[in-house]
């Protein structure tokens, strides 16, 4: 008696073929539904770290001119290197880097200066994930 009460129980448990089909229905739905919500996120995640990025670094630099007569300086590696006092304008031991791991690119024009990121290809120009981003923009309230 003991083995049919097993056998009962055995082909009762699990799943049938039409309940996982359901599951797996309703599992892809949802996921459609959702990734391309998470993919847009993400990249307004990315532009927001860039915006604050970009507006740190053009502070640390407007910082750095201040502190230096009126002079830019020559490189972004110039706000984490120390100075005589061992303060660094930025507090962090490297440049960051854009979401896309990008260096920012630092530009000098005469008496003014531009910070920015490529976007996520990593190129001048582009659209969308790929357009380009500097402080100016960000000042002007164009991103």
């Amino acid at each position: 008696m003991k083995l049919s009460n097993h056998r009962r129980r055995g082909s009762a448990a699990g799943f049938s073929l039409a309940e996982l089909m359901v599951v797996i229905v309703i599992i892809g739905l949802l996921a459609t539904l959702v990734i391309p919500n998470v993919i847009s996120k993400l990249g307004k995640a990315n532009v927001a770290v860039v915006k604050t990025d970009i507006t740190t670094i053009a502070q640390g630099v407007n910082e750095y001119y201040l502190n230096n007569n009126g002079r830019f300086p020559d490189s972004l590696e110039s706000l984490v290197i120390e100075d005589a006092n061992g303060d660094k304008i930025l507090d962090r031991d490297t440049v960051p880097k854009d979401p896309w791991g990008n260096e920012y690119v630092y530009e000098l024009n005469g008496n003014s200066f531009t910070v920015s990121s490529y976007g996520a290809d990593g190129q001048p120009g582009g659209e969308g994930k790929d357009r380009d981003i500097d402080n100016n923009m960000i000042k002007n309230g164009e991103v």
